[in-house]
């Protein structure tokens, strides 16, 4: 599909209207983030999606009554206490290739959409080919858009002492400064990979919020370091995807098990307990990205579940989602990203 401006010209007022004023009456605490990389190049199918998705997505943002936010705007209502608009979305995209200035940025400026953009000021820096200029990032800023920081190099940061991490910090943090005139307050880790020392590390470098690349829902009660994402691609971009996260709910849960998403064992004794107040747990269920059916769950108690996989996480890797339908045809979501400790990913239990 060709970029059409008079076509996103015309959705342009459709999507203010529900930004501002045409969502649904009621009040929530959550909201749907959505996560992109790169726009039409097809060459990196994982990280990519089509442009005719993109534009079908946000053909869907105009026209389907949600309430498209700017994700500071999220963040602020959660640390205040304001409710959000039902249906709240926020729209992220990771690594400042060189498609979101191109592709990605006209479209979503003809829209009016909001979005934030995370980048690791490395590769920047270099001029590496394939990748935004600190020109074009300002021109962006300038036009309000969120930039974030996702470090200085990208690396593994769960493989990193704290030491080379907070140098990482350190470093993106200044390049921000003398380039745009301030720090970034949100934070994207590399690969979506964080342990419970690469969190410590990021809270403690000032920002106000950083997120995974793990599904679910954000919502008010959530650690604020720890928030989820949909990613999106070529192989998960479609329409239906599209609008099954954004029309989902949060799974609040606690007591989680392990604490530290960087593992020791693997597959891991995954569990946790369902916040009061969620019905319809008979029906809670648990996928693991590596194995083809649901996980075999054990239920202890009335709110406790313990996950158990039939095999190790084959890679670095390991997502696990974990969903409960509601009454009127939405899902409550709860996922989890797992880091295999590099040279242990075949490990047995």
């Amino acid at each position: 599909m060709r970029f059409c401006p008079l076509a996103l010209a015309i959705l342009a007022p459709l999507i203010a209207v529900a930004t501002l004023s045409a969502a649904p009456s009621f009040a929530a605490d959550s909201a749907t983030v959505f996560m992109y990389h790169r726009f039409g190049e097809s060459k990196y199918a994982a990280t990519n999606i089509r442009i005719d998705q993109f534009e079908a997505h946000l053909t869907e943002i105009a026209t389907g009554g949600y309430n498209v936010a700017p994700l500071p705007d999220i963040i602020a209502a959660f640390e205040s206490g304001r409710a959000l608009p039902e249906r709240t979305v926020a729209l992220t995209i990771d690594d400042a290739f060189l498609s979101v200035y191109t592709e990605a940025w006209p479209r979503l400026k003809a829209a009016g959409v909001p979005f934030t953009i995370f980048v690791a000021t490395d590769p920047v820096d270099g001029g590496q080919r394939g990748y935004m200029s600190w020109d074009q990032i300002r021109e962006l800023a300038r036009a309000g858009v969120t930039i974030g920081s996702q470090t200085a190099s990208h690396p593994h940061m769960p493989e990193l002492g704290a030491d080379r991490n907070i140098a990482e910090l350190d470093k993106s943090n200044r390049r921000f400064v003398q380039e745009l005139g301030a720090p970034p307050s949100l934070f994207a880790y590399p690969f979506g990979e964080y342990s419970l020392a690469v969190r410590e590390s990021v809270a403690a470098a000032g920002f106000a919020a950083a997120f995974g690349q793990h599904s679910g829902v954000a919502y008010a009660g959530h650690d604020r370091f720890t928030l989820p994402r949909f990613a999106l691609n070529e192989t998960f971009g479609s329409l239906v995807r599209f609008k099954l996260a954004a029309n989902a709910l949060p799974l609040p849960v606690g007591e989680i098990t392990p604490a530290d998403t960087f593992i020791g064992h693997n597959p891991p004794q995954f569990g946790f307990t369902v916040d009061p107040g969620v019905a319809g747990l008979d029906n809670l269920a648990c996928y693991a990205r590596h194995e083809s059916g649901p996980a075999h769950i054990e239920r202890l108690g009335e709110r406790r579940f313990e996950v158990r996989m039939g095999a190790p996480f084959p890679d670095r890797r390991g997502r696990v989602n974990c969903t409960v339908p509601t009454s009127d045809g939405r899902w409550r979501w709860f996922g989890m990203q797992f880091v295999v400790p590099q040279g242990d990913a075949p490990a047995t239990p």
